[in-house]
This record gives structure tokens, sequence and C-alpha cells, in this order.
């Protein structure tokens, strides 16, 4: 498996679990994981490429900016809680 794909894996995993434990950590309703999931892989994502455009080596898993992938994941986590809440009321 090349670098790219296992890359892919690890960050699809990685971000899949970041929202999955978030929601068992802020709870909430069943529908709200799936936003969960979808704003940890779009964070994600995000934080990847902007820690390669920065060229931030910190945390670096072969080609997996793990550093700012996460902390994107997490932005984007916190972001999708505070617009949910604001959504309902």
């Amino acid at each position: 498996m090349n670098s790219i794909a296992s890359g892919l894996v690890l960050g699809f995993f990685l971000a899949t679990a970041y929202g999955a434990g978030f929601h068992v950590l802020m709870g909430g309703p069943a529908r709200r994981i799936l936003l969960y999931v979808l704003a940890a892989w779009l964070g994600f994502t995000l934080g990847h490429f902007l820690g390669d455009l920065l060229n931030i080596e910190l945390f670096k898993l072969g080609a997996v900016h793990l550093f700012s992938a996460s902390l994107g994941a997490w932005i984007a986590l916190v972001a999708s809680r505070w617009l949910g809440k604001n959504e309902e009321g």
C-alpha cells in the first residue's frame, strides 16, 4: 500500500474516531453523530492541507500532518456543536 493510500485510510479512521468520541463526550441526539463525523472529516482534511501548505512538520506520520489535521478536526467539531446549538434555539 503506498503512502498516499495509507495516509487516506489513517485520516479517515482518525477523523471518524474524533467525531464519534466527541459525540460520546458531548451527548445529544443520535442524528448528531453524523454531523460530528462529517465535521471531523472536513476539518481533518482542511487541517492537513493547511499544514502541508504552511509546512508544519510537527507530528507528521508519513504523508499525514497529524498535528494540523487533528487541530482542524477539533476546531470543526467545536464549531459544529456551537452552530448546532444556535440552530436549535
